[in-house]
């Protein structure tokens, strides 16, 4: 891979404040910082203190992360304007106004996922896939992670959603926080131009959340005039079919085969003795390919 390192411009604040981009995308409101902590950790804080200034689709969006956070509470740094740091605010609701029942809220990250799989796909011109639960694999190594942390109650409302997109754009190789990442610029893009990425993602999520949310999020009804979130979920999910290694909470780990997700999301894992296994969180590792019980090696894990 090329190890140089291509300068980040800054996002063009002018073209995310366009009227036209935010009416035809549904988005409140949207706001550019340069530095932050964290995205997710500031918009946590403000629909708390704020709750009527951050309505459902306001976005915040920072040129340099300090302190962003993923699953498992790892922590990286990225230089200044090299990814897309953006989060927004969801309050899922349908076209009646009623809210989305909570227990449909672990699909969210994955509607980003798939929202940002098409982004670079038709944007950045690269292939890009799913890994269980919310990474964006390209070519096999993670260049994006999404993390959706839940609101506070409030006033006995339903909680909003936090969901926090970090795409690596213009990180060289020695720049990746892993030697299994990749960047939009290692992978011979048509662009690597920060602003078109994030309006395309926002542009790609927003249809497919409010399909979503006016099916009442039914994981198996048709999405934006087309498959199911849970076929379409499933069809660029590379976990699947994979042997496995989905290590949760508390040390617990099971090994065995990823086969399918559940109407929630999950992840169902099928281990040596032929056991079902839901995995609700947690990471997931890949492991060598899997021979199924009876063929070839014994219990599938010589």
């Amino acid at each position: 891979m090329d190890d140089s390192h291509t300068p980040g411009n800054p996002l063009n604040r002018g073209a995310l404040a366009d009227q036209d981009f935010l009416a035809a995308t549904g988005i409140a409101k949207l706001v550019v910082v340069d530095s932050t902590g964290s995205t997710n950790a500031d918009l946590l804080r403000s629909v708390t203190v704020e709750p009527n200034e951050w309505p459902d689709l306001s976005v915040l969006t920072a040129e340099y992360q300090t302190a962003a956070r993923g699953r498992l509470d790892r922590r990286w740094e990225a230089p200044p304007m090299s990814s897309v740091s953006v989060s927004v605010v969801l309050r899922p609701a349908n076209a009646e106004g009623r809210p989305l029942p909570t227990h449909t809220y672990s699909w969210l990250s994955l509607l980003g996922a798939l929202a940002l799989r098409e982004t670079l796909r038709e944007t950045a011109g690269i292939p890009a896939d799913l890994k269980w639960p919310n990474d964006v694999l390209v070519r096999g190594r993670k260049i994006a992670g999404i993390l959706a942390q839940l609101g506070p109650m409030g006033d006995g409302s339903v909680p909003p959603v936090i969901l926090g997109t970090g795409l690596n754009v213009t990180l060289s190789a020695s720049e990746l926080p892993v030697p299994t990442a990749t960047s939009v610029a290692l992978e011979e893009p048509l662009t690597v131009d920060r602003t078109l990425l994030l309006k395309s993602y926002l542009a790609h999520f927003t249809v497919l959340y409010r399909s979503f949310c006016n099916a009442d999020g039914d994981a198996a009804a048709g999405l934006a005039g087309g498959p199911s979130l849970h076929k379409r979920a499933e069809s660029v999910m590379v976990t699947l079919g994979k042997q496995v290694r989905a290590q949760l909470p508390g040390d617990h780990e099971i090994i065995g085969h990823a086969s399918r997700l559940d109407e929630y999301g999950s992840l169902l894992v099928v281990d040596k003795d032929r056991r079902e296994h839901v995995v609700t969180a947690g990471d997931v590792v890949h492991l060598r390919p899997w021979t199924p019980p009876g063929e070839g090696t014994e219990g599938g894990y010589a």
